[in-house]
């Protein structure tokens, strides 16, 4: 069930890049929908998951981007590995340590995509780090919304489940 959550949540952040991307020239430079992916799925403490999470994603990502493939991947495969081995060790439940983490699962990223621009491109161009900024931001303060909005959906259904009426009565 897992599984198909992360790919129907890969199909909905492709589908969400392209109309962004169409709206807004920049919009790949603000958002990383594909590593919110990643770190949502690796929040869950598996490190082959996450890898595996973040390989997917990444190996879209750079279908989509255009730029040279598997930077992306390798990448997002690192940030998924590490989400999964810190959510082993750590119990982050708090508003502040999932900002924490997502932001640093952005940060993270930003310096290996920097770091393989670095050692793989001839002539690399680093990111303004105006859009670094706001790439972290973004991560962040898009993952709190969608963690705040899972919880209160599956705190709604819970409550609907313990307090709704049988429907069929036996007769007795």
């Amino acid at each position: 069930m897992r599984f198909l959550k992360f790919v129907a949540a890969l199909a909905v952040a492709a589908l969400v890049h392209f109309a962004g991307a169409r709206l807004l020239p920049d919009f790949s430079l603000a958002v990383d929908l594909f590593l919110l992916v990643v770190a949502l799925e690796a929040r869950h403490g598996s490190p082959v998951a996450g890898m595996f999470a973040g390989l997917a994603a990444g190996l879209l990502a750079d279908g989509l981007s255009g730029g040279p493939y598997g930077l992306y991947g390798f990448a997002n495969t690192v940030v998924g590995f590490g989400i999964a081995r810190a959510a082993q060790q750590l119990v982050v439940q708090r508003t502040t340590g999932l900002v924490g983490v997502f932001a640093a699962a952005a940060a993270a990223q930003q310096a290996l995509l920097a770091a393989l621009a670095l050692v793989f491109r001839e002539h690399a161009e680093l990111p303004d780090p105006l859009w670094l900024l706001v790439k972290v931001a973004t991560t962040a303060l898009l993952g709190i919304a969608w963690t705040a909005s899972a919880n209160a959906v599956a705190s709604r259904l819970k409550s609907h489940r313990a307090n709704r009426a049988t429907k069929i009565q036996l007769p007795g």
